[in-house]
Parts: C-alpha cells; sequence; structure tokens
C-alpha cells in the first residue's frame, strides 16, 4: 500500500467533511427535539434553527462538491467490490445531504417562512404560499432524513469495519 500521506484526501476535502459531519448531526438533533409542524406552527425556536443549520449544510454540501469536482481523490486501493460499495454509498451521501434541505427549503416556502443563509441573506422561495406541493415535500423530507440517518449509520458501520476488521487504513484517508 502506498504511504499514508499519500493516500489522504486533501486538508479542505477532510475539513469539509468533518464540517458537514458536525452540522448534520447538529441538524438531526435539532429535528429530532423540535416540536411537531403543522398548519399554524411559526417558524420559532428551534424550528428557526432547524432552517438556519438547514441552510448552513446546503452551503456547506455546495462548497464540498465544488471542491470534489475539482479536486481528485487519492488513489483508493479496496478491491472492485468495495469501491463499488463506497462509491454507491458516498453518492447516496451526497444525493441526500443536497436533497433534504432543499425538500425542507420547499416545504418552509409553502408556509411562507423567510429561508436564510447565515441568517442574514433571504433564499428565493422555492414553492409558492400555500402550496400542496411544498406541503406534501414536508413529509418526503422526513422520510428522506430517515434514509440518510440509515445512510449515514452505514456509512459509520463500514468505517468501523475497516478499522476493527480489516484492520486497514482507509480511517487514516478523512482523520483531520
Amino acid at each position: 500500500m502506498q504511504n499514508a500521506a499519500n493516500s489522504r484526501y486533501d486538508f479542505v476535502a477532510r475539513l469539509l467533511h468533518w464540517l458537514v459531519v458536525v452540522i448534520v448531526a447538529t441538524q438531526f438533533v435539532i429535528g429530532w427535539t423540535m416540536p411537531d409542524v403543522h398548519r399554524d406552527t411559526r417558524p420559532v425556536g428551534e424550528i428557526a434553527w432547524h432552517l438556519g443549520v438547514g441552510t448552513a449544510l446546503l452551503a456547506a454540501m455546495a462548497c464540498r462538491l465544488l471542491w470534489r469536482a475539482t479536486h481528485r481523490p487519492p488513489p483508493d486501493e479496496q478491491s472492485p467490490l468495495m469501491r463499488t460499495a463506497a462509491g454507491l454509498t458516498h453518492f447516496g451521501l451526497y444525493v441526500l445531504l443536497v436533497a433534504v434541505p432543499v425538500l425542507g427549503w420547499i416545504n418552509a416556502s409553502s408556509r411562507a417562512w423567510a429561508v436564510m443563509l447565515f441568517g442574514v441573506l433571504p433564499l428565493p422561495a422555492l414553492s409558492p404560499a400555500g402550496s400542496s406541493f411544498g406541503h406534501a415535500m414536508g413529509d418526503v423530507h422526513s422520510v428522506l432524513a430517515w434514509v440518510l440517518f440509515g445512510l449515514i449509520c452505514l456509512h459509520v458501520a463500514a468505517a468501523l469495519y475497516h478499522r476493527f476488521v480489516l484492520n486497514d487504513r482507509v480511517l487514516q484517508r478523512m482523520k483531520l
């Protein structure tokens, strides 16, 4: 195997990975503890935090996708089966890490809630106020958040499998 330094992701890729981890963990805690959203719910308290953290996740993912599109990952010496499984899992994570917040944004727009990036930059509505489509996307947002959680658990389980069963250096690739 190559030396660990050559097989690691670059610093920006590792930083963005762990930033997304922190944002997503925060978002799940807020999502699980915030009150249920009903017809007359106002975007205050934890719901406002959920909106803000969701937009931060979108911003971080935009940076991550841009970085990934312009920088090659380090060589991967896993078996073809492991590379395929990892590729599919990472693709699913990327799709859901964008889709889930966008669906939440669509739902917030249908409720006429202002969605702000970092609390200062207003983002455009993605659905008209009162839109039945926008309200339905709130349900899809919730379901896909659970799918994302499951995929994250799979990702963590795979990392632990590499560390404790295979005893390889896969985890070193993303170590800050």
